[in-house]
């Protein structure tokens, strides 16, 4: 098979279609109207990023020139035109979402208004707000033709302003100011009048009372418009090898900061002369990735929409649950997971149960040793105040903290010297590997033996996190594979001492290998005429290998069923190549994230879960690690929520070949089943029966 021949979608035009799954949610009616905002706002968060990843990269590309296409198999220069026309024809579509949802709210007696829409009394409201909270946090520059054009940040909303001079002594003027974000709200809440709630954008607020700020100079403002520079995100990680990986990481984010800029996004109703002006200035060209946007951007901040009390126009989040095994155990977590091994899926259960484990081994006299990862942890992380817990209670602690994790990284330097500075023993990942796996081990000494207790999860440690990501933690005390994930760790501390397993699958050394082998039984069990079936569930898929072998195991015959959140390179009906490959994605209130792989294997079926998506970079540049599923109540727990997930027919699109993400609709008298709703009705069931059963062990 010639993989120039084969059927393979680029995986920047297959994100741009994931983030169009998004931008669907927002346009749902179905969806609760301020749910609607945040979509707007995730999706453009995550079109903010894969600026200044995946088309910064793709920049990077253009100017190696004709090397480029033998690298990337595709002109850059020709795929970055593809890439604006399809972004510029989905902010259109944004466009006409937000203002059908200004419309909607206006119905429900919620008003986004602007400068031009406020009333006497909200004019007095409003110039009071700016005088007394906003006006010092702004910091104007005036634009001097004689100066360097003022710095623009990565990230950041500016209001770009034209000033007309008052006197006659002085010429007109140009200005830039950063909307302030972070120290001061996006949204300014005006009073409520009867049922109706009124909400400024803070940009509208400063364009109401520029002059305030501009009078005293001799200038009023006749126009202002927002704009917006993206940056390229990449680091640039020296290789000195005086320092420490801390500060190699410290300067390269700092270097981040000052990025070559790869998109201009600009108020489509600026004037061309303002258009023609600061493009120039900033020294780029309409081709440079010059998106017309609307009044506003830096949409992401809709993400934070307040909710004004209005229960009809959010999700209602049912009650977190607890383990059946936890809820209510007399006895500690570990002595629960040495019964029997232990599956969480958050966001249906509490993360409280992973903040109590860590909690109770800090203190448990029993307990002598942490292990543990951490990729991206929360600001004011409860899991990094347990493991520093743990080392004054004389607790030996090592902690692998990965400080490559994109954006994160200023979050996990924190961190990093706030668990050494404690007395944790702090590594800081493998050269030229990035730690993704999602471990640890804690090691008790209990009658005299060493007893190890394991996690293995498919999300980060992130308490803030777990509430919105769907994720699987296995807790367990299999001694084999809690044995195998302590030489992981000795990999972690050791970087040259390769260890070998029997039960895990572990990346770079032999995750590939092994999930190829997987794929090839499938094969060798269809050519014999036996069944053969193999299901996939991860965030993205998109290395050229592994498709490649399943479009092998589909021309003879394996059925193949995926769920994938994100990018999916693989192309569904092209005939002779995937016949038996069936695509879905699901996106919701919540973020799939979990990965689970199974394979039939002869009807010894073989369960994963993992870390790991199906991409160059988790297979071979990352250490991932996959863990078999040997409890047969957990296989059949996760068969199920895969069979929730199959039967789901609301908010599932099927991925095809024209990526035109249609949605999967109930057949004739089929009910609708809304799959994370139906997960959590299924734990759920299960935990009422696990706790009715106690509460009638009590009663007898």
């Amino acid at each position: 098979m010639k993989s120039k021949l084969m059927p393979y979608l680029n995986r920047e035009i297959s994100w741009l279609s994931f983030n169009e799954r998004v931008l669907q949610e927002a346009a749902d009616k179905t969806t609760p109207l301020i749910e609607r905002l945040k979509f707007l706002g995730i999706f453009s968060n995550n079109r903010d990023e894969f600026y200044r990843v995946r088309v910064a990269t793709v920049k990077r590309l253009v100017k190696l020139g004709k090397k480029a296409i033998s690298i990337y198999d595709e002109d850059p220069q020709d795929l970055l035109t593809r890439l604006q026309r399809k972004v510029i024809e989905q902010q259109n579509k944004f466009e006409s979402i937000y203002q059908e949802l200004l419309v909607e709210l206006a119905k429900k007696n919620v008003f986004i208004i602007n400068e031009k829409q406020l009333s006497p009394l909200q004019k007095v409201y409003i110039q009071s707000y700016f005088q007394n909270d906003l006006m010092s946090n702004l910091f104007p520059v005036m634009i001097d033709e004689h100066k360097e054009f003022p710095y623009m940040k990565d990230k950041a909303s500016y209001l770009f302003l034209k000033l007309i001079s008052t006197g006659a002594e002085q010429k007109d003027k140009y200005a830039l100011i950063e909307i302030p974000s972070g120290s001061i709200s996006r949204f300014v809440i005006l009073p409520k009048v009867g049922k109706k709630h009124y909400i400024m954008m803070v940009d509208d607020v400063i364009r109401f009372n520029t002059d305030l700020i501009f009078n005293v100079f001799g200038f009023k403002t006749a126009e202002a418009y927002n704009v917006k520079l993206t940056r390229d995100a990449e680091l640039d990680i020296d290789n000195d090898v005086s320092k420490s990986m801390i500060e190699k990481i410290s300067k390269s984010v700092k270097a981040r900061k000052q990025g070559q800029p790869v998109r201009f996004v600009y108020d489509a109703a600026m004037p061309d002369d303002m258009l023609k002006y600061i493009m120039k200035k900033l020294g780029m060209a309409k081709k440079d990735n010059a998106i017309p946007g609307g009044r506003y951007h830096n949409f992401k901040n809709f993400i934070d929409f307040p909710s004004l009390g209005e229960k009809d126009l959010i999700y209602n989040h049912p009650k977190q649950l607890q383990n059946k095994y936890l809820a209510s155990n007399p006895n500690t977590t570990l002595y629960a997971i040495k019964q029997q091994d232990i599956l969480l899926h958050y966001p249906y259960h509490t993360y409280n149960h992973i903040i109590n484990l860590l909690r109770e081994a800090s203190i448990d006299p029993s307990v002598v040793s942490i292990k543990i990862t951490l990729y991206r942890v929360a600001d004011s992380s409860k899991i990094a105040n347990a493991l520093i817990n743990a080392v004054k209670n004389g607790k030996k602690v090592l902690v692998l903290v990965e400080l490559q994790a994109r954006f994160d990284e200023e979050n996990n330097i924190y961190w990093a010297n706030k668990l050494h500075e404690e007395g944790a023993r702090v590594v800081y990942g493998v050269p030229g590997l990035k730690v993704h796996s999602k471990l640890f081990v804690i090691t008790a000494r209990e009658k005299g033996k060493e007893v190890h207790y394991a996690h293995i999860g498919t999300g980060n440690f992130n308490e803030k996190t777990s509430r919105i990501y769907t994720d699987f933690s296995l807790l367990t005390a299999h001694k084999e594979i809690a044995s195998e994930l302590n030489k992981v760790f000795e990999f972690y501390e050791n970087n040259f001492k390769v260890q070998s397993f029997n039960h895990l699958l572990v990346a770079p050394f032999y995750m590939r290998k092994e999930l190829t082998n997987l794929v090839q039984k499938e094969i060798n069990h269809a050519k014999a005429g036996k069944k053969a079936e193999i299901f996939l569930k991860m965030n993205s898929l998109v290395d050229r290998e592994m498709i490649a072998k399943l479009y092998e195991a589909s021309r003879v015959g394996v059925q193949i069923t995926l769920i994938i959140r994100g990018a999916c390179s693989l192309v569904t009906e092209m005939e002779g190549w995937s016949d038996n490959i069936k695509a879905y994605s699901i996106v919701d209130k919540y973020l799939e994230h979990a990965r689970i792989f199974i394979f039939h294997n002869n009807g010894d079926e073989k369960i994963y879960i993992s870390s790991g998506d199906w991409m160059s970079r988790n297979l071979d540049n990352r250490s991932e690690v996959a863990v078999p599923i040997y409890d047969s109540d957990i296989r059949k727990k996760i068969k199920d929520i895969v069979a929730i997930q199959l039967s789901g027919n609301t908010k599932v699109r099927i991925i095809d070949r024209k990526q035109d993400n249609l949605y999967k609709k109930p057949k004739a008298g089929e009910k609708r089943v809304r799959v994370q709703d139906e997960i959590y009705n299924y734990l759920k069931r299960e935990h009422d029966q696990k706790t009715n059963t106690s509460n009638l062990k009590q009663i007898r």
